[in-house]
């Protein structure tokens, strides 16, 4: 049976990867994003073994999010896998971060995912079981100091994702929560910082391909919550 999934906050790096990996498994794709243009192209581009639909989306606004829900229903029906990947951050500290970029930030981070989860869940519970993933950083684990927004809205994020895991673990879905301590390889960083080695970055690609993994892990026995994952050769706040 083909599933369909939603990525919620899809650019180009680690969002557009989870969408093609998951295309390319066969599933129908549903692309949330402020960026109309680029979504609508990416789901032209997604494999033919998936289907893509753009569906534009502010994830700061809430009736904006519950459209876009009843959009993917329409096309598709039930939701079976949503990925909460939508961030946003000011790299900013208590004494300079503006209550606005504050709320921004949990807005994005947390709120969105909250609506997200919410108008999966009910899905997921008519048919039996899903998967939803969240996006962490190593700001969702431990304070980094002067990032105030981010960390607040990541911790946040972890806390709603072990929350909906308790309790509907037991339902059948299966919730994680994928920590990316390190930068991610993105054609805006390769711009920004050409010299940069790319053996100090995550590659988006194998990041998808674990997303896809907590998808297919459907023992219930061994379902992994969260997931660590680091660069290798660069220092990580982990290892």
């Amino acid at each position: 049976m083909t599933q369909t999934a939603v990525i919620a906050g899809v650019g180009p790096g680690l969002g557009a990867s989870i969408a093609r990996t998951f295309a390319a498994n066969g599933c129908n794709v549903a692309l949330f994003a402020r960026s109309e243009d680029y979504i609508e192209a990416l789901a032209d581009d997604l494999p033919d073994s998936g289907d893509g639909l753009a569906v534009p989306t502010d994830l700061q606004d809430v009736a904006a999010i519950e459209s876009s829900f009843e959009t993917v229903r329409e096309t598709y029906g039930s939701v079976d896998i949503l990925v909460n990947h939508a961030s946003a951050a000011a790299w900013k500290g208590l004494t300079d971060i503006s209550l606005e970029e504050f709320e921004t930030a949990w807005e994005v981070n947390a709120r969105g995912a909250f609506v997200c989860s919410r108008e999966a869940i009910d899905d997921m519970l008519a048919t039996g079981g899903g998967t939803i993933i969240f996006t962490g950083a190593t700001s969702a684990v431990r304070s980094l100091g002067g990032t105030i927004g981010f960390t607040a809205a990541k911790f946040a994020a972890r806390g709603m994702a072990m929350d909906i895991a308790q309790e509907f673990g037991p339902e059948g879905i299966h919730v994680a929560h994928v920590v990316l301590d390190g930068q991610i390889d993105t054609p805006d960083l390769r711009t920004r910082d050409p010299e940069r080695d790319p053996d100090t970055l995550l590659d988006p690609d194998s990041i998808a391909e674990t997303y896809w993994h907590l998808v297919e892990q459907d023992d219930h026995s061994t379902q992994p919550f969260e997931v660590h994952l680091t660069n290798g050769p660069q220092n990580t706040e982990f290892m």
